[in-house]
This record gives C-alpha cells, sequence and structure tokens, in this order.
C-alpha cells in the first residue's frame, strides 16, 4: 500500500495524534510508506 501526503491515514489520523503528543513518529506502524510520508509532512510543518 502507497500513501500520500493526502492520504487520510496520513493527514487526519497519525499527523494530528503526533502534533497533540499522543503517539511519536517512532510509534506509526511499518505500513507501506507510512512512516516516510508522515515524516515529510511534520518536517514540511517546521
Amino acid at each position: 500500500m502507497t500513501f500520500t501526503k493526502n492520504s487520510a491515514l496520513v493527514k487526519n489520523v497519525w499527523v494530528p495524534l503526533i502534533l497533540a503528543g499522543i503517539y511519536t513518529v517512532e510509534q506509526v506502524p511499518a505500513l507501506g510508506n507510512l512512516k516516510t510520508v508522515v515524516q515529510q509532512v511534520l518536517a514540511e510543518m517546521e
């Protein structure tokens, strides 16, 4: 499965949970490229 920056699981679930301090990037599951895309989105927000 390939995720993009606009995937619902990225922008509506993992990024907000990490920003809220509920989860860390290390806790994002190794599901396809999910962790990589989440890291990219967070890096662009800095």
